[in-house]
């Protein structure tokens, strides 16, 4: 596993802009290029890869090291959910269950909001919320805006990032 040291011999990176660089000539590399490649996706994200030393890392793991001098010892968030957006502004180390309340809002959901749907059988707005790995009814509402406004209000209960359930 890389160190901060052999790290910050061979790469610059600017926490500002979040970009990495080769500082000399590696491998078909040249000085001053961008370093890194896009991925597929990884958990639904597409993220920043580079490889040194035949090792792959992903950017915002290698741009933590380089400014914390340690690796995370857990996740990390890419708060606005960009997961090619390593700008250290962009990036938190959070539990796993922490990156969890600042997720996009899945393809599937057919409300518009994450946590309520429409059941069909009792012509209700149900709106639901998962809280330490358990899945907490909140309710059954005639329209969607009181199923938003309570799940919203779970959201806040619970400490959910105010991004959670973004497109």
């Amino acid at each position: 596993m890389i160190t901060q040291n052999e790290l910050k011999e061979r790469l610059d990176y600017d926490p500002e802009t979040g970009i990495f660089r080769w500082k000399n000539p590696y491998g078909k590399a040249c000085a001053k290029e961008l370093a890194g490649c896009i991925n597929s996706k990884t958990n639904g994200m597409t993220y920043i890869i580079l490889g040194i030393h035949s090792e792959k890392y992903f950017a915002h793991r290698l741009a933590w090291l380089y400014v914390h001098g340690e690796f995370p010892l857990k996740e990390i968030d890419h708060i606005n959910g960009n997961g090619k957006d390593n700008r250290l502004i962009n990036l938190r180390e959070v539990t796993h269950l922490e990156n969890k309340k600042n997720s996009k809002k899945y393809n599937n959901n057919t409300s518009g909001i994450v946590g309520v749907y429409w059941q069909e059988k009792n012509k209700k707005w149900i709106a639901r919320i998962r809280y330490n790995s358990k899945l907490l009814y909140l309710g059954s509402f005639n329209t969607l805006e009181e199923a938003t406004l309570i799940r919203k209000q779970a959201e806040i209960k619970y400490n959910f990032h105010p991004n959670h359930g973004r497109e």
